[in-house]
């Protein structure tokens, strides 16, 4: 199928762009990769009347360091993630992350602000940002803000970003020197979701985890954030017996439909399988 009628918007500015978004309201659409909501035209479970595409505004893009926060661009390509050396050297989960996600077509034009912004809980992003505490910062008529990535998605495409607003950058923590990292991931097919998929951050210091975040992909209407999880870490070495419990606590919040996928119930226990295997991975990675 080919989308609904709209009319085509390419600001040069984001004020220009919040403008359009204001006049337009629930009509316009904001378009960055196009990898989500193109295809989503095509077969009309999206019709804007509006489409206003950010590939002009060079103010979306760079990545940089700004007072122990990596700050990064909406307009960044997950291609620019894998090969950017500052993330590589203080957030190598974001490069691993990206690696994973589709294909090398879809990665070259695919943005991360794309990626998060959306709210499909379906994208890999979203858990591997919970896990490293962003936030992301959003513009619109009143000025700016920071969401947390842990408060901003509140059900299947329904996030906390306004109609009239724009996200612009996603601003990390720098996560501590020597962290532990891994993000797990299986899916059928190059290209396809995750059946599931887990993001583990670890912090170690004398044999003992200090700090542990679980962010979970695609078992939920949203991504989820797993606290219980990474408390369950918190005070052990991260032997086998905390990584049980961290896993009990991850699959315990899980609420998977049955797809293609898989039913609910091997979903659930595919998910226990990336949670273990990232738990020790990022274990392993500790310096």
């Amino acid at each position: 199928m080919i989308p609904a009628p709209f009319d085509y918007h390419r600001p040069r500015s984001i004020d220009e762009a919040i403008g359009l978004l204001a006049t337009h309201g629930d009509a316009a659409r904001v378009v960055a990769g196009g990898h989500s909501l193109i295809p989503m035209m095509k077969v009309r479970l999206a019709r804007p009347d509006h489409l206003v595409d950010l590939q002009d505004l060079g103010e979306l893009r760079g990545i940089r360091e700004e007072g122990g926060v990596l700050a990064v661009g909406a307009l960044v390509t997950q291609r620019q993630l894998i090969a950017d050396a500052l993330l590589a050297a203080k957030c190598p989960i974001i490069a691993e992350a990206s690696r994973q996600i589709a294909d090398p077509q879809v990665r070259a034009l695919g943005t991360l602000g794309g990626n998060v912004a959306n709210g499909d809980p379906g994208n890999d992003m979203p858990a591997v940002m919970m896990a490293l505490d962003a936030h992301y910062r959003v513009r619109g008529p009143g000025g700016e803000r920071d969401i947390a990535a842990r408060e901003f998605y509140q059900g299947p495409f329904a996030t906390a970003l306004a109609a009239n607003e724009i996200l612009t950058a996603i601003r990390i923590p720098n996560p501590a020197p020597g962290h532990g990292y891994a993000y797990e991931k299986q899916k059928r097919k190059v290209g396809d979701y995750a059946t599931a998929a887990a993001a583990v951050i670890l912090m170690i210091a004398q044999g003992k985890c200090t700090a542990a975040a679980v962010g979970l992909t695609n078992v939920a209407g949203t991504p989820l954030f797993a606290p219980a999880a990474g408390q369950a870490l918190v005070g052990t070495s991260v032997d086998g017996t905390a990584i049980v419990a961290a896993v009990r606590e991850a699959t315990g919040i899980a609420q998977p439909a049955a797809d293609g996928r898989g039913p609910a119930d091997f979903r659930i226990h595919v998910l226990g399988v990336m949670v273990e295997r990232a738990i020790r991975r990022a274990r392993e990675r500790v310096a």
